[in-house]
């Protein structure tokens, strides 16, 4: 009786397994989302040439929505809530 257990727990596990191997898979396949537009920005063409373009063009797209999002001015409590 400890054996089936054992086996049944056994296939149980190397199911789960199974099934989490299938999504990652699945997810590594999945078609890439552009990133996400700032507010008040034009948006970005997708990323074009060789490899090395377009990680250029990635690392330049960050460092502009990152620049954005620095411009921003952060909001500040109130003084009156003391």
């Amino acid at each position: 009786m400890r054996a089936v257990f054992s086996i049944v727990g056994l296939l149980v596990v190397l199911a789960i397994v199974g099934v989490l191997a299938k999504k990652q898979l699945a997810a590594t396949h999945a078609p890439v989302v552009p990133a996400l537009q700032v507010p008040g920005q034009p948006a970005q063409p997708a990323p074009t040439g060789n490899v090395r373009q377009q990680s250029q063009q990635v690392q330049q797209q960050f460092k502009q929505q990152l620049d954005a999002a620095m411009q921003q001015a952060r909001p500040m409590p109130d003084e009156d809530s003391k």
